[in-house]
């Protein structure tokens, strides 16, 4: 007996302290990648503060010693939300955006002069050892499941940061400082694009490292520093980029916070959508002002402009119409809700997918129709043209990637018939018996619970429901045969046929097969 409780109480001490030892496994794997997190961000750091005070000075300017000094002073008030008031949102919001205005002035400060300095150059090895901890960070939380998904568009840190780094380039004149600020609202659209998987976010993200390194910049005529740009684009970008890869969300989970959107804010969407493009298209109409290519710019943009218009006004209806038929959709799935029917179910039922396939090709021409207009009228001294540009397509590459997304899950829609013929009769030896009554009440009353669940069965799965017959007296194959023949020509209300056709029967049939429909041999 003392044996028997030995052994289970050192069992159990057993069990309890391998539990222990992964917990613990477990909180130290996490702390290492917290503090490969703690040590970015600390390179971070000491790279802003010697870059500001090598052009402060070098420059001499107090307007520089006067930002280096608040910003040490704002580091100061995060520290003391974060560890004394446990205040941590409002930490590192305030964090955030301050590092995204200090790396702003670090890309926009003229360093000709000094580029060449001891301290400038060790700011450019500390932002690129930032960059490579910052990316291996990102890809360690990742690998080791740090990372919990849910489902967002922008996190508080991106938007956070973008708006910094837009603050900072105000202190531009205004033509440069628009075309800077609507090139990082196009960043927000491709981290968006990136983060939702679309088809076409990666060939978004090469061209728009291209156009913006290659020809933006350069367009502006302003003294950028690739460095901190650099660390700015990467930071933002690795991990919507390594999520296309690692990330376990469902279409409808990544889309969640534009699909679950109030139906309000959705016909805004369309309505913004459809104002980008206007300005784009105006825009690219500039361009027939350069009498240098009239030749190739007239005739290029009268044909490909009616080309242009024609696409997005087919998009733009049909991204209403898709809107339209999601109201439908939320209308039905809070209805039902009750009956754990998920959204995707009801944009099966309600024929989804069928106008997913058909809407992603003619995005697709309307995004094709967007690249050929842009290269016909392209500016290279017009930065705000390339970020509208580079905007439109964004939205267009979400827009294809998501009708994309869910013609490829979605399923497709179902209509069912149900035919219950209950008999009276049986025949054992060949020759048909009259049942007795006690037998034919219980068939009857299994017919009518049979019934009820091919019902139920219709009605949980979403299942348009053509007809369920019951007939004690059997049913005339004329009868049938037309009610067959109208369900399996049943179309959907916006004019295809049914993906699937669910007949079922339940009754007598004979040796070959074939339904007896009077309800005997």
């Amino acid at each position: 007996m003392c044996r028997s409780l030995r052994y289970c109480v050192s069992h159990c001490l057993y069990a309890a302290m391998t539990s222990l030892e992964e917990a613990n496994r477990e909180v130290n794997m996490h702390s290492s990648v917290r503090y490969l997190g703690y040590l970015a961000r600390m390179n971070l750091l000491a790279a802003i503060c010697m870059g500001l005070y090598v052009r402060w000075e070098k420059t001499a300017d107090a307007l520089i010693l006067i930002i280096f000094i608040l910003g040490l002073f704002v580091l100061g008030i995060a520290s003391i939300l974060y560890y004394y008031f446990s205040m941590e949102a409002a930490s590192l919001s305030l964090s955030n955006l301050w590092f995204g205005f200090l790396l702003g002035l670090l890309c926009f400060l003229d360093n000709n002069s000094f580029k060449n300095d001891v301290k400038e150059e060790a700011t450019k090895y500390l932002l690129l050892s930032s960059i490579i901890i910052r990316i291996l960070y990102a890809l360690v939380q990742r690998i080791c499941g740090c990372v919990h998904q849910r489902p967002i568009l922008l996190t508080t840190v991106e938007v956070l940061e973008l708006v910094g780094f837009a603050i900072a380039s105000t202190t531009m004149l205004v033509e440069k400082s628009m075309s800077i600020i609507l090139l990082i609202v196009a960043l927000a659209m491709l981290i968006i694009d990136l983060r939702m998987k679309s088809f076409l976010a990666i060939p978004n993200l090469v061209i728009f490292g291209v156009l913006a390194s290659l020809l933006f910049f350069p367009s502006l005529h302003i003294p950028t520093n690739p460095f901190p740009l650099g660390y700015f684009f990467s930071c933002l970008i690795a991990d919507p980029l390594l999520d296309v890869y690692f990330s376990g969300l469902s279409v409808t989970e990544r889309w969640k916070p534009y699909l679950y959107r109030g139906r309000i804010c959705r016909r805004f969407s369309v309505i913004f959508v459809g104002l980008i493009e206007l300005i784009f298209f105006i825009l690219s109409a500039l361009k027939l002002g350069d009498l240098d290519l009239w030749y190739f710019v007239i005739p290029g943009f009268s044909i490909f402009g009616i080309f242009w218009i024609i696409c997005h006004i087919i998009f733009l209806i049909t991204l209403w119409g898709f809107h339209t038929k999601l109201n439908d959709c939320h209308k039905i799935y809070y209805t039902h809700r009750a009956e754990n029917n998920s959204l995707d179910r009801v944009m099966a039922s309600k024929g989804m997918r069928h106008f997913c396939l058909i809407s992603e090709q003619l995005v697709f021409f309307s995004l094709l129709a967007t690249a050929v207009l842009g290269t016909v009228c392209w500016q290279k001294s017009n930065g705000i043209f390339m970020s509208v540009f580079l905007i439109v397509l964004s939205l267009e590459s979400m827009a294809h990637g998501l009708f994309h997304e869910l013609g490829s899950c979605l399923g497709g829609t179902c209509v069912g018939y149900a035919v219950v013929i209950p008999t009276n009769f049986c025949s054992p030896d060949g020759q048909p018996t009259l049942l007795p009554p006690e037998h034919v009440q219980e068939l009857n009353l299994r017919s009518t619970g049979m019934l009820n669940a091919i019902q139920r069965f219709f009605v949980y799965h979403m299942i348009e429901t053509y007809g369920c017959d019951y007939s004690t007296s059997g049913l005339s194959f004329d009868t049938l045969h037309s009610k067959l023949k109208s369900f399996l020509e049943l179309r959907t209300s916006d004019g295809p046929r049914h993906d699937t056709y669910i007949l079922y029967y339940s009754g007598h049939s004979h040796s070959s097969g074939e339904w007896a429909l009077a309800g005997k041999y």
